[in-house]
């Protein structure tokens, strides 16, 4: 019985692209130890992808009226055929090495009912990667010379334990909103939220919207409105990892300290739970009054 088991639901393999990235994502997880990896979906490419890197394929996850997988047969179809500890969502197009293994193993011991996510590394990739000799080290001095550490806004993978997150709402995958919902869940049910950033390498290989209609970033799609309605409202949205309550350096949990950035945000939250009935920009406005004097300052400029 592996310790995790990975699953995701890959976009078609049609894009020679989209099916390289994410053939290397998928290659780099079955060389982890304790790890079972699902691929999810009838999407062209996708069975084929899964007999020749020897993982675990379901074709048959529930849609939305548009075709698009939903979260919450995803979660139920991991379930049931998962006998690990662990579960972990995760995009097809992220790479994992083993600090990731490291780090999920060192939080297992330290909490019972966690959620675990982390930072990632944006990064340029042109070719498959060559998993011979010492592709680990290649891989780490590339992102070090020319990748981008990622604003702390969205997240690309959750890992908990299978006692957690019973209750998924009929979330689209691709579109925003969900993945805020995950930390708003966690907050919720008072489980650990960790932060691993400092002691993983999460490489998350670029690509353009291509794949979603009119070439848009998920967050401008409608279909992202249903997960916020889902989601209970704008403000079960706002979570991000700056909203973790923890921390994993140097193989230690740290109680993340309260700076005045993450002081803001406990108080803008706070403001959208009081007063929910006000528009977004108004509490925004209260919260992050110097970001609305910059606002006011470039519409003064651009008059001028």
């Amino acid at each position: 019985m592996s310790l995790i088991t990975l699953f995701s639901a890959p976009k078609p393999f049609t894009d020679p692209h989209i099916a390289m990235i994410q053939r290397n994502a998928v290659k780099s997880w079955t060389l982890l130890p304790d790890m079972d990896v699902i691929l999810l979906g009838e999407e062209e490419g996708l069975a084929e992808a899964a007999r020749e890197f020897g993982v675990k394929h379901i074709p048959y996850v529930e849609r939305n009226a548009n075709g698009v997988p939903l979260i919450s047969s995803m979660f139920q179809l991991a379930r049931e055929n998962s006998t690990s500890e662990l579960l972990c969502i995760i995009n097809a197009d992220m790479i994992l090495m083993p600090d990731f293994v490291e780090a999920v193993k060192k939080v297992k011991v330290l909490k019972s009912k966690f959620v675990l996510l982390s930072q990632r590394w944006d990064l340029d990739m042109s070719a498959p990667i060559d998993f011979s000799g010492d592709w680990i080290h290649g891989l780490r001095s590339t992102v070090n010379g020319q990748g981008q550490l990622h604003r702390p806004a969205g997240s690309d993978f959750f890992l908990f334990p299978k006692s957690c997150y019973q209750d998924i709402p009929n979330f689209i995958i691709g579109r925003a909103g969900w993945d805020n919902w995950m930390i708003y869940k966690a907050h919720k049910e008072n489980w650990a939220v960790i932060d691993c950033t400092p002691s993983v390498m999460l490489v998350h290989q670029n690509h353009d919207y291509s794949h979603l209609p009119g070439a848009k970033p998920h967050y401008d799609h409608p279909d992202t409105n249903e997960n916020i309605r889902l989601a209970g409202g704008q403000a079960n949205i706002r979570y991000t990892i700056l909203d973790a309550m923890h921390q994993l350096a140097n193989g230690k949990l740290i109680r993340l300290k309260l700076t005045s950035l993450r002081f803001t945000r406990k108080f803008e939250l706070l403001l959208r739970a009081i007063f929910f009935f006000l528009p977004e920009n108004v509490i925004e406005n209260i919260a992050r009054p110097k970001r609305w004097r910059k606002r006011i300052q470039k519409i003064v400029n651009r008059k001028s």
